[in-house]
């Protein structure tokens, strides 16, 4: 039984933001909960909860390419290179956008891109659960979506925010057959974020698997039958076409910037000492923790995390999820979890992964309200605790 055979068919009557407003709403109480409990956890450490949130780790990074373009670059002793072009260009055009027009500084400017941001994906969440499994599907899809341990980020002047937004947005396009918008959205999603490319992928995936089914409809019902609208073909090849320029005019840019042609860009990359191993440094690390106690603790959970990563996708393919939503989804868990560097960030390049939620969202929309709350509303405060714990202590990058 597949998510688009039991689906609810949203009421195309009511509006899409009367549909979404419940999603919405929900989204705002988690993040105000989260905002709340930060404040009042830092003020009773003497720290700025503003300041966590706009002006510690990859936000600095951002404003200053904001302020002063790329170019900044940080010698560290060990030899390593940490290049501001690693971090790529649409958030920091947003916030010198925002400075120039408002009063805002550009970490003030990176913060309202996040909060809006954030509404704009948690309505890009919806819209795809509703799409797939139903209106109540979706609503719990944005809820699910908003208390995962790492949901704080939602909040901070990070770009996981804009990307999950413009995302979740190209994938609706992709599934609801508006190519261009689609293409489009990826586009910008390349321009956020390296992960853009599994947007770029999901929306050639969506395209492909359109192209097959009309093929097998004509040939089902004779040469003339289609299933496209006029003009379908040449828009869904626009789309495609758009897709990856973002991601991949801003790579090459940035390896001829960095000096290093076409390739530079990883090489921008290995002076952070992030790349891909298919996850090997990360299996290393995660059986390291084993060798002593408490840090077994820790290891056990990031297996088990992995692991229940892992069965929320086997779920996902089970049950015959869209599969630009498939695609999209193996891409950024795979780049996340192959990931060579910076283990502690998995759970934050894990966050635009919504739709490995949508099993779970699947189950609490069957239940009743009170037992979806029952559900929720803990694990929300657990959120809540642990996003301000998580930002005055280690925190991200």
């Amino acid at each position: 039984m597949t998510y688009l055979e039991t689906r609810a068919v949203p009421d195309r009557r009511t509006g899409a933001a009367r549909r979404a407003a419940p999603a919405l709403l929900g989204f705002a109480a988690v993040r105000a909960l989260g905002l709340l409990t930060l404040a009042l956890w830092s003020a009773a450490r003497d720290k700025s909860a503003y300041t966590l949130l706009t002006a510690r780790w990859d936000s600095l990074w951002y404003s200053g390419i904001a302020a002063e373009g790329y170019g900044h670059e940080v010698r560290l002793p060990t030899g390593d290179i940490h290049s501001d072009l690693a971090f790529f260009p649409l958030l920091p055009w947003l916030e010198r956008f925002g400075a120039t027009l408002t009063p805002l500084s550009y970490a003030d400017a990176g913060f309202v891109v996040s909060l809006l941001a954030s509404l704009a994906a948690a309505w890009g969440v919806y819209a795809v659960g509703e799409h797939v499994g139903g209106g109540r599907a979706g609503v719990c899809l944005v809820l699910l979506w908003a208390v995962l341990p790492v949901g704080i980020v939602q909040s901070m002047a990070y770009s996981e925010s804009l990307f999950t937004a413009l995302a979740a947005w190209s994938l609706y396009a992709a599934l609801t057959r508006r190519w261009v918008t689609a293409g489009a959205l990826a586009l910008a999603a390349g321009l956020t974020r390296p992960v853009g490319l599994a947007v770029a992928a999901a929306v050639w995936a969506a395209g492909v698997a359109a192209f097959a089914r009309t093929r097998s409809t004509a040939g089902t019902h004779g040469a003339r039958a289609t299933v496209r609208a006029p003009g379908e073909g040449a828009r869904c090849a626009l789309g495609m076409l758009l897709a990856p320029l973002g991601a991949v005019g801003y790579v090459v840019w940035a390896g001829h910037r960095a000096g290093g042609g076409l390739l530079g860009y990883l090489d921008v990359q290995a002076g952070w000492r992030n790349g891909f191993d298919g996850g090997w440094a990360f299996a290393r690390f995660t059986a390291g923790l084993f060798t002593g106690f408490p840090s077994a603790l820790a290891g056990a959970g990031l297996a088990a995390g992995v692991a229940l990563v892992g069965w929320l996708y086997v779920l996902g393919v089970r049950r015959r999820l869209p599969l630009a939503l498939l695609v999209y989804t193996g891409l950024v868990t795979l780049l996340a979890l192959g990931a060579s560097g910076y283990f502690g960030s998995k759970p934050r390049l894990l966050l635009p992964a919504f739709p490995l939620l949508l099993p779970l969202a699947a189950v609490l929309a069957r239940s009743r309200t009170a037992g979806a709350a029952a559900v929720l509303v803990p694990v929300a405060v657990a959120s809540a605790l642990y996003g301000a714990f998580w930002l005055n202590g280690s925190g991200p990058p």
